[in-house]
């Protein structure tokens, strides 16, 4: 039995030596759950189990494999208690009629959840793992996760996105290393990483991009937009199912809802390594209140998709 003495040192090693990879397993359980709700609470649960072991640890594996070892554990439990995690354009086809009655918000889905970047972003960093790190956290790649059985997708994430070894993976998931290939080419062929499609402009093409964005918003100017949306941009508003696709038929809808809401006041922020602005709505009060949290996918033709999570529910999330 432990001293006290002991307990303590033993509690301010695993402290010393754990944290530093808190981030990155708040990622990984992230990308595995789509909720940051629940990456957040099984971290917490990983890093009880992992102090309550710790004495025990024998050190036949890196502290940082046994506490991924035990995270997935705790993915996988987490996995069996709940649904997938759409977006609105995983449900169905895109509405086509600009004017048509929106669906009643779908409250009961539980929706992918964005990350605001500062909960997983570490800095100083390597700028090219900044890079790798934002691009395998983008808000569709997560959401395309979500599809795939729990076992493919840790196999996904540890070996494509984390660059483990095909070993590696196979004895912390406990499979086969023919297994682990297997499960790794089924989950390649439904969710690609690489988006070759998606060329992001240089930062002064992005900057003015994103300036007109908000202006077009601030002033309600829906001819604005037609300079900023691809032609083949989507956009969704969870927990609102319906969807449109096509930028006039989104500036058609758009410009209905302007009318509605009226200038609005958008805060810079950023989700999935993404650009995003938090959208305030003028009240009939004469106060900003919360309306939307708009998080873009910026290309060289413009802002090709904008998912607009509407609500107040997520400003706290991102310190708003």
């Amino acid at each position: 039995m432990r001293t006290m003495t002991e307990a303590k040192a033993g509690d301010k090693d695993f402290e010393r030596l754990s944290e530093p990879f808190r981030r990155e397993l708040l990622a990984y359980c992230y990308r595995m759950l789509g909720s940051v709700d629940d990456a957040e609470e099984v971290v917490q649960e990983v890093y009880l189990d992992a102090w309550r072991g710790f004495a025990a640890f024998e050190g036949r594996s890196s502290l940082r494999t046994w506490l991924y070892r035990i995270a997935t554990r705790a993915c996988f439990k987490a996995l069996e208690k709940s649904r997938r995690r759409p977006l609105p354009a995983d449900l169905g086809a895109p509405q086509t009629d600009p004017d048509a009655t929106l669906g009643a918000s779908a409250r009961e889905v539980p929706w992918l959840q964005p990350m605001p970047d500062f909960l997983f972003t570490a800095a100083p960093a390597d700028p090219a793992t900044v890079v790798v790190e934002r691009q395998t956290m983008r808000l569709a790649l997560v959401g395309a996760l979500q599809q795939l059985p729990p076992r493919q997708r840790a196999v996904l994430i540890l070996r494509d996105v984390l660059q483990w070894r095909t070993a590696e993976v196979a004895h912390l998931l406990e499979m086969t290393t023919a297994a682990v290939n297997s499960a790794l080419q089924r989950a390649r062929t439904q969710v690609p990483l690489r988006q070759d499609d998606l060329t992001e402009p240089a930062e002064p093409q992005l900057r003015a991009l994103l300036d007109r964005y908000v202006t077009a918003f601030e002033t309600a100017d829906v001819d604005q937009l037609v300079a900023v949306l691809t032609e083949d941009a989507r956009w969704e508003m969870p927990p609102i199912a319906t969807w449109f696709e096509g930028r006039y038929t989104i500036i058609s809808f758009l410009a209905k809802q302007m009318r509605v809401i009226g200038p609005a006041t958008l805060v810079p922020t950023s989700a999935n390594g993404q650009p995003a602005f938090a959208v305030y709505a003028r009240g009939h009060d004469g106060r900003n209140h919360p309306h939307a949290l708009h998080v873009l996918t910026p290309t060289s033709g413009g802002v090709g998709r904008i998912v607009a999570f509407h609500g107040a529910g997520l400003f706290p999330l991102f310190g708003l």
